[in-house]
């Protein structure tokens, strides 16, 4: 399934019961960020995290906790290609878009 909103989508395996509420959906944690495309906002993660979907707040100024992980989305078949899952095969190493500019010389952007 697709599982998505205005914040993003993922895919996500799907068992119908009736131990949640009808119209209810719930993607349990524990998924590494893989996105199909790497760095575009637009990305389908492969594997299913929910943080995807959900508003990046903290609880409070103070406390900074992670917020309810509650919001809507819709959801649809997927008929996509299907993609391997890489999320374990260890961080892909990026390479700095900007001019390095020393300490000492102060500020890049005066």
């Amino acid at each position: 399934m697709r599982v998505f909103n205005a914040r993003g989508q993922v895919l996500a395996g799907a068992v119908v019961s009736d131990r949640y509420a009808p119209g209810v959906a719930r993607i349990h944690e524990g998924a590494w960020y893989d996105p199909d495309k790497g760095g575009d906002l637009n990305a389908l993660c492969k594997y299913g995290n929910p943080n995807v979907l959900t508003l990046d707040i903290g609880t409070s100024q103070l406390a900074q906790a992670t917020s309810a992980h509650t919001t809507l989305v819709e959801i649809e078949k997927y008929t996509g290609p299907m993609d391997n899952v890489t999320a374990f095969n260890g961080p892909v190493e990026m390479v700095a878009q900007c001019e390095y500019v020393p300490a000492s010389q102060g500020n890049p952007h005066d």
